[in-house]
């Protein structure tokens, strides 16, 4: 059973990445770690059936082991190959395997605080902590070689962003054309809308978008669903997160909400939680760009807490229910740092060539604003990638 490889693995940057562990420890079974194959660039050409681990130490020479059922699942990568049959001796193989390493890295985070590198489960932990080995958590070397944009990528997310933007435009203006013309459209029909406009104009998401109005943009996640969906009329509140990237391979996402009145005056209400929202938006993405510019690291944590401490003092603590915002990459939401103090404390540090959202929200039981945008973090500096609303869209 042979394995089929996407790019070569870059052995020696990994091991350069490797600070205080003696080594990453690499597990898979039933392609239960996407983030494994990602990284090793292994693509199986079945699906690995049984247990197979991959150590790349420090200094020297990997080694690769697997069941003998399955002995070329890892044949891709370069290493020493060992193989096992029994559990007594994949206990054996694994102990010897790792003989001399005090601690390695592996896809866990303790308290499961990071779910989405927690990937090893409870028992796996438990047997290599039997060898005497402690188990550090992966998520910094992760976020080095998954979350990190090439120029190239960067280049596909703005195009994406100019394309995104553009549907958004044609969107509003439809809003704006059904209220003159007397025409009921429904959240799901607009929904419908945005996702034709993807397809006709080479973007992919892989949900969405959220089109809600008054009540339902009180609720984050909402979603239309069709013969569920709200009526759009006059005097509505009309919340809009969209999210897409271009058709092309190793192509990044592009995620902004924006919101609007439909028709009339803006009510004074609605118009003082979008300032609080954005000036929450507006001190995270500026929390950033200082420590950037500072040469100051500054952990994903930090920005969420500056933000929430803004609502907080606005009287909305229990209204803002989320995270700040979350890594952008080849997923919607990357394996790279969230900005987050508050469903998780993510303590990994804004590092270069990445991207994340900035979503500060405040959601009441008649309506909620929330205003996102996408900010790309440089050597020196961090930016906005696309437009950035200051107020509130007014459809006549």
């Amino acid at each position: 059973m042979d394995s089929l490889s996407g790019p070569m693995i870059d052995l020696t940057s990994i091991q350069a990445q490797l600070r205080g562990v003696e080594g990453w420890l690499f597990f898979d079974h039933h392609r239960r770690d996407p983030v494994a194959y990602r990284i090793l660039g292994l693509h199986a050409g079945a699906t690995a059936t049984r247990r197979w681990f991959y150590w790349v130490p420090a200094h020297g020479t990997p080694i690769k082991l697997v069941h003998r059922i399955e002995a070329g699942m890892l044949d891709a990568l370069p290493g020493e190959r060992r193989c096992y049959s029994t559990w007594q001796e994949l206990h054996e193989q694994l102990r010897g395997m790792l003989s001399g390493a005090r601690r390695v890295a592996m896809q866990y985070s303790p308290l499961c605080a990071l779910p989405g590198i927690s990937m090893v489960d409870a028992g796996t932990v438990e047997l290599i902590r039997s060898f005497g080995v402690e188990i550090i958590s992966s998520a910094e070397m992760v976020q080095f070689f998954e979350a990190r944009w090439t120029p190239a990528q960067r280049e596909m997310h703005v195009e994406a962003g100019h394309r995104v933007d553009l549907v958004l435009d044609k969107t509003f203006a439809r809003v704006g054309d059904a209220l003159r013309y007397g025409r009921i459209e429904t959240e799901f029909e607009l929904a419908e809308f945005i996702r034709r406009e993807f397809s006709e104009n080479g973007l992919i998401a892989d949900h969405g978008p959220i089109v809600a109005v008054n009540a339902h943009s009180g609720d984050p996640h909402y979603e239309p669903v069709e013969g569920q969906s709200s009526p759009i009329r006059a005097g509505d509140f009309l919340l809009i997160d969209l999210w897409a990237k271009l058709a092309e391979p190793g192509a990044v996402y592009y995620d902004i909400t924006w919101v609007a009145q439909c028709g009339g005056e803006i009510p004074a209400r609605v118009q003082r939680v979008f300032e609080i929202v954005r000036g929450a938006r507006d001190l995270a993405l500026d929390t950033v760009r200082t420590a950037r510019r500072a040469g100051r690291a500054i952990a994903g944590w930090e920005v969420d807490e500056a933000a929430r401490v803004h609502i907080a003092a606005q009287g909305h603590t229990e209204h803002f229910t989320h995270r700040l915002g979350h890594s952008i990459g080849e997923d919607i939401h990357g394996a790279g740092a969230n900005l987050d103090n508050f469903e998780t404390r993510d303590t990994r540090e804004l590092i270069a060539d990445t991207c994340f959202s900035i979503e500060p929200g405040i959601y009441l039981p008649d309506f909620g604003v929330r205003s996102e945008i996408n900010c790309f973090v440089s050597e020196k500096d961090a930016t906005a990638t696309g437009r950035v609303q200051d107020q509130i869209v007014a459809i006549r």
